[in-house]
Parts: structure tokens; C-alpha cells; sequence
């Protein structure tokens, strides 16, 4: 009878595991969560930081995207190779931060939501998308090629 060992023991996860980590222990990976965590409380405080409060509908989507942003942004320093693709949802949520002025019910557009929104939005978007790339970027710099090898190896 053979045994097979673990799965936590094979060396290509403990590769992987070993990358994200360099990839959200660096100090630009530490910066783009911290400033994602303050936007995402930004955008969810928004409407009565800047005087909107009073449109109930933007309000309420304000508070609940700003809360989805800070959970979707806030376990990549500590679990990054669990939720990296969150990053993703991150961008989604900034997209839908830009457009939801003309698209939540009701007379919303005012140009103070709107130019909050759409600030705050390609904020999210551009730190939710510097996240994602923050893994490939670490593997593309890692990457080595062995001698006699099919093709590229990680250090």
C-alpha cells in the first residue's frame, strides 16, 4: 500500500504560497491596501461627508458599496492567496461606483454625487486593479529560466 503525502507538503503550493506573500509583503502592496481600505470607508461615509445624504438611494448604495469595498480590500495582507481574485470584485465595485448616479432610482444626479462618485470611483478602480496585478507582477520578476528546462520555472 502506498501513501501519498499532503497536499499542504507539495513543493509547487509551497511556491505559490511563498510568491503572494512576497507580493503583499512589500511596501507598495501594504500602500494600495491601506488606500483602498480609506476609500472604501471614504465611499461609504461619502454622502454625508460631502452633502448628499439627503438622496436616499445614492446614500444607501454609497454606504453598502463602501462596505463591500473595505471587506473585498481589506484580507489581502493577511490571507492574499485566498482572496486575490477579490481584487477583481474590487474593480467591479469601482466601475459600479462611477455609474451609479444615473442609475439608481430616482433624481440623483446632482453634480456634487456625481462628481463624488466618479472621483471615488476610478480611485477604486485603479487601486482594485493595482491589487490585481500585484501577484502577476511578482511572478513575472521571479521568473527564471533553468538550463535544459521546458520553459519557465519560479525561483
Amino acid at each position: 500500500m502506498t501513501t501519498h503525502p499532503s497536499i499542504e507538503q507539495h513543493p509547487d503550493l509551497a511556491e505559490m504560497r511563498s510568491r503572494f506573500e512576497r507580493a503583499t509583503s512589500n511596501p507598495r502592496s501594504q500602500a494600495v491596501e491601506t488606500l483602498g481600505l480609506l476609500t472604501g470607508v471614504y465611499l461609504a461615509a461619502s454622502p454625508w461627508i460631502a452633502g448628499f445624504s439627503g438622496l436616499t438611494a445614492l446614500a444607501v448604495t454609497n454606504l453598502i458599496t463602501g462596505i463591500a469595498y473595505v471587506l473585498c480590500m481589506g484580507g489581502f495582507t493577511s490571507a492574499y492567496e485566498r482572496t486575490h481574485a477579490m481584487a477583481w470584485c474590487a474593480c467591479a465595485i469601482g466601475a459600479w461606483t462611477i455609474v451609479s448616479p444615473w442609475v439608481v432610482a430616482g433624481n440623483v444626479d446632482t453634480t456634487r454625487s456625481v462628481v463624488n462618485n466618479i472621483i471615488v470611483g476610478v480611485v477604486a478602480l485603479l487601486l482594485g486593479a493595482a491589487m490585481a496585478a500585484a501577484a502577476k507582477s511578482e511572478a513575472r520578476s521571479g521568473r527564471t529560466r533553468v538550463r535544459g528546462g521546458p520553459g519557465p520555472t519560479m525561483e
